[in-house]
């Protein structure tokens, strides 16, 4: 079922032809309106027509409205402001869309992409050998939704975390291990907390003791080599690593897996070859030792052209050269017609030398898109940086394990009748959800407050304000049952509806806009404008609530009533579960 948005897009823009007389295509540009006594979608389109054509754009809206058949679906659309054409759908339309969306079922009448791309989404990219923190979050769950998203849209979606599973750190850890602490017993039976406990003890030998950090070096040429009890080390580390780390994205309830990962050392091999390629077509130079590519238009503080390196003096590769090697690698071998990059904005300029050095190489061509998928900081009450007391980093488990904790305390207070295993299921739902849903409901590109009081309200655009206005639907539900209403019998047979409630049309109308809310969140990667969709259908739930008795109204309008509680129903819980990652409870 296509969008309406685009629908109404496509009609006004054969009404606009006529009026261009020569100044070429210029698009109708609708848009949900910002007001909703203006209309329900605006046209912006023809101003900008107007500028082209020198003309006066409030005459040539009118012009475009002579030419305009959308009686099918709008009322007559007004003229406004300086040109602007709102528009305002018809009950007898939204009425059949619902209906349309009924017997769709859970495709909840969204059409797939008409032209499917393959899209590698790099996301999560834990440290090895070391506890996920609260830095991991973002990157993690943003990721995720977004492969949600694009998935559920049709697209092929290849989910790649991208682990620094290589190089100087473990040659320095394995001989801190072997040579300080295990001997040869190996370091099979540690845990991660402790890896990372001897990992910061062998960093700080590493830079204060010349000869330690020597042997670790050596090290690092056994790994390299192959030598089979430092190999086997680091596989043991890497091993309960992404172990680790895979726990966490299960209590996360992130889709990622074991086979998702696709370290630094998956590459190991093509480094040479990728140098080898850039200083053959030209692009990599020797500059102090180094070789480095120079693109076009970076420069440093004083004026001079940026390198990017790829290779120390040293001999030693860099992020830059195993991100080039898994760029050309997921263009050349997972055929990618798109790369989304999920990281801190501190990486910005990376990624723009790196899709730069990419496309000068001819690794991936203008028709392949390249994405930096930026975001801000989670910031403690002080405004700076989540820390500890201590001043460390926030270890992910524990923030998940206090949210669950805070949750339950919540529901115990709420209602203790219930079972403890209920209460579990519940308390997980709700915790790990808010920790979430705030993050997601945030302008990814900006800073925001961690605050559990502000995440588990249950008030305001928050995960248990959803979750609770999902259970308030499953109750009335569960009473229909009750009084022996066969719910799905009679929506089965619902051939007509009767909107003539305003909470009754605007509640229809918002359902209607569930498509267009995931086009735009997949489309800018912005999961808060999903977020911010499905608080606003909550919103109008309740004011169909509240002013549209639904088991106690009249035999004539309870059916519609039923299915807009119903269509509601599927809408919160698929964007929660489906498109979040959120789960959700029929009881809180």
């Amino acid at each position: 079922m296509r969008l309406i948005k685009d629908e109404l897009e496509e009609r006004v823009s054969e009404a606009m032809k006529p009026c261009a007389a020569g100044a070429g295509i210029c698009p109708a540009i609708v848009q949900p309106a910002t007001d909703p006594k203006f209309g329900d979608y605006q046209v912006n389109g023809v101003m900008a027509l107007a500028k082209k054509m020198k003309t006066n754009p409030r005459n040539l809206a009118e012009e475009v409205v002579k030419n305009l058949d959308i009686s099918d679906v709008c009322e007559p659309p007004e003229v406004a402001g300086p040109g602007f054409i709102n528009l305002r759908l018809k009950a007898t339309f939204v009425a059949g869309r619902l209906l349309r969306i009924n017997k769709d079922g859970d495709g909840l009448g969204i059409d797939k992409a008409a032209e499917p791309r393959t899209v590698v989404v790099d996301f999560s990219s834990p440290n090895i050998a070391k506890q996920m923190h609260v830095g991991h979050l973002r990157s993690t769950i943003i990721g995720d939704c977004i492969c949600r998203m694009l998935k559920f849209l049709g697209h092929k979606v290849i989910r790649q975390n991208h682990i620094g599973d290589w190089g100087t750190q473990f040659g320095m850890l394995t001989y801190y291990l072997d040579d300080l602490r295990l001997g040869k017993t190996g370091a099979s039976y540690l845990e991660i907390p402790d890896i990372e406990e001897f990992y910061k003890e062998a960093k700080k030998l590493f830079d204060k003791d010349a000869e330690f950090a020597r042997r670790s070096r050596e090290c690092v040429v056994k790994l390299q080599s192959g030598e089979k009890h430092v190999l086997f080390n680091w596989q043991v580390i890497r091993k309960q690593s992404i172990s680790y780390c895979q726990r966490l994205y299960d209590t996360l309830g992130v889709t990622l897996t074991k086979n998702d990962v696709r370290g630094e050392s998956e590459y190991r091999d093509d480094l040479p070859e990728v140098i080898a390629d850039l200083k053959q077509k030209g692009l990599a130079v020797e500059s102090d030792g180094a070789i480095c590519v120079f693109p076009p238009g970076f420069k440093n503080k004083q004026g001079e052209p940026l390198p990017f390196i790829i290779q120390k003096s040293d001999g030693a590769y860099l992020y830059a050269t195993t991100d080039l090697a898994a760029l050309r690698y997921r263009v050349s071998e997972l055929k990618a017609n798109a790369i989304i990059y999920v990281t801190d904005a501190r990486q910005k300029q990376h990624f723009e030398m790196l899709f730069a050095t990419a496309r000068m190489a001819g690794w991936a061509s203008d028709d392949i898109e390249l994405r930096h998928v930026m975001f801000g900081s989670i910031l403690g009450a002080d405004g700076t940086p989540l820390k500890t007391r201590e001043g460390e980093n926030v270890k992910l488990k524990e923030l998940l394990d206090e949210a669950v904790e805070r949750a339950k305390a919540v529901v115990e207070e709420k209602n203790p009748e219930l079972s403890a295993e209920k209460k579990d299921e519940i308390a997980n739902a709700v915790g790990i959800g808010a920790v979430k849903y705030a993050d997601l409901s945030n302008n990814r590109t900006s800073d925001y407050v961690f605050s559990f009081d502000k995440m588990l309200a249950m008030d305001g655009n928050t995960a248990p304000y959803m979750q609770y206005a999902y259970a308030r639907i499953k109750s009335i539900e569960r009473k229909a049952r009750s009084k022996d209403v066969d719910i799905e019998t009679e929506l089965a047979g619902l051939e007509s509806l009767n909107l003539t409630e305003p909470a009754e049309l605007d509640l229809a109308k918002c359902l209607l806009r569930y498509g267009e809310s995931i086009q735009a969140a997949a489309g800018d990667c912005r999961p808060n404008y999903l977020t911010g969709y499905l608080f606003e259908l909550a919103q109008k739930f309740s004011g169909f609530y509240t002013n549209c008795p639904v088991l106690g109204a009249e035999p004539d309008k309870r059916p519609t009533r039923l299915l807009l509680c119903d269509l509601t129903a599927k809408t919160i819980k698929h964007g929660l579960r489906e498109l979040l990652g959120i789960e959700v409870v029929k009881q809180m």
